[in-house]
């Protein structure tokens, strides 16, 4: 198994919170690394229970009596948005130990459900809780590894059971039953009651507007029902953490700018399931090729920044734009396009999109391993070379 590299941020969060939320969605590896992180904790035991075993849900049938035995141990909850009201308990736990001196260290929990989603029905935890995000393999994990293979993690994604299948066939396989078993049973246990078949129906339909501003109105008209119905569908899909809302650039600006957000497909070999795309050869050939790649670009550049940085895109109505657009630290802005190609080279709307938000940096993206220069102010510039130097901001 990949070691994942967000293990020791846990243990520091666990070090200086009384709460640890480990949030991302299923068959991530978020049970693997609190199990680990177990192991690790200086000085305390630790208890985990899964809610989803019939047997745990049953020593929690009284919370609090159950809940106060673990004063000075770790307790692990895993799949917590089972049972949202254990959070008005432990702010009330977190507050009792803090007064008898125990201030960090109390629960770390572990959910498939976003942080506003589980915050819709539980009680604030401000303050006293730290919340973290682990998602599918990241290109910065499995280059740790001497048989790293960025193709293989483009095609069937980054989950690890796709990822780490002995065969395309078997990762194939396995994304099949995750995504019906995520909408026969996941969604249903906290979102909507959508029939089945209309949200598979719907999950293949947003696979086609990947990457693109998604028509709500053209999705009703097909599914059959109102825009407001549709929204809420794509917002079950973003808080379970299939779907991604790219926001647009709100800065300053003296051109008109499409103000929709870009959707992605967060894992791309879900969406070469969805999309039915079952080997390397047929997604080099697909129409959607160039959208899965700077999917698969962005996820990863927007999984290893540091929530000192805010991201989006730019488009103007003239279609002067950048793929993606960060600023961070010290008055950095970059403007990042995104090739598929070995001989890289930006068109002229990327310059002017990129003069009007005052770009400190202009970095093309492609699929090599080298950077070079692109005339005097762009940087061409491989995909693991600027993980690593985001990763020092």
């Amino acid at each position: 198994m990949l070691k994942r590299l967000l293990e020791q941020e846990v243990l520091r969060a666990l070090d200086r919170n009384p709460v640890v939320a480990l949030l991302g969605p299923r068959q991530s590896g978020k049970t693997t690394i609190a199990l680990q992180v177990a192991d690790l904790v200086q000085g305390k035991e630790a208890t985990y229970l899964d809610l989803e075993r019939d047997s745990d849900l049953a020593r929690l049938s009284e919370p609090e009596d159950y809940l106060m035995r673990f004063a000075g141990r770790l307790l692990i909850i895993d799949e917590v948005q089972r049972m949202p009201g254990l959070f008005r308990l432990m702010r009330s736990l977190v507050d009792e130990r803090r007064r008898a001196g125990e201030a960090a260290g109390h629960f770390l929990v572990l959910g498939s459900a976003s942080r506003d989603l589980l915050q819709h029905s539980t009680e604030s935890l401000a303050g006293r809780i730290r919340y973290l995000e682990l998602g599918p393999f990241t290109h910065a994990e499995i280059h740790q590894q001497a048989n790293a293979d960025t193709g293989r993690l483009w095609l069937r994604g980054g989950f690890p059971s796709s990822y780490l299948a002995g065969d395309d066939d078997a990762s194939w396989d396995w994304r099949t039953d995750f995504i019906a078993t995520y909408i026969e049973r996941d969604i249903p246990l906290m979102g909507p009651r959508v029939p089945a078949q209309r949200m598979k129906r719907f999950w293949n339909m947003l696979a086609h507007w990947h990457g693109q501003q998604v028509n709500l109105s053209s999705l009703a008209k097909s599914l059959e029902v109102d825009q407001k119905t549709v929204r809420s569908y794509l917002d079950v899909l973003v808080d379970f953490y299939m779907v991604r809302r790219l926001p647009p650039w709100s800065g300053n600006s003296r051109k008109r700018l499409v103000k929709s957000p870009k959707v992605y497909l967060r894992d791309s070999g879900l969406l070469h399931r969805l999309l039915n795309i079952p080997d390397q050869e047929t997604l080099l050939g697909h129409p959607v090729s160039g959208a899965s790649w700077e999917g698969l670009v962005i996820e990863n550049i927007l999984a290893s920044l540091s929530d000192r940085w805010r991201h989006s895109y730019y488009r103007s109505t003239s279609q002067a734009e950048i793929d993606l657009v960060l600023e961070g630290p010290g008055g950095q802005r970059l403007a990042i396009e995104i090739k598929r190609s070995s001989a890289p080279r930006p068109g002229k709307g990327f310059h002017l999109a990129s003069a009007d938000i005052k770009a400190t940096s202009k970095l093309v993206v492609h699929p090599g391993d080298d950077s070079f220069a692109l005339g005097s102010d762009t940087e061409a510039i491989g995909l693991q070379d600027l993980l690593e130097r985001l990763a020092t901001n």
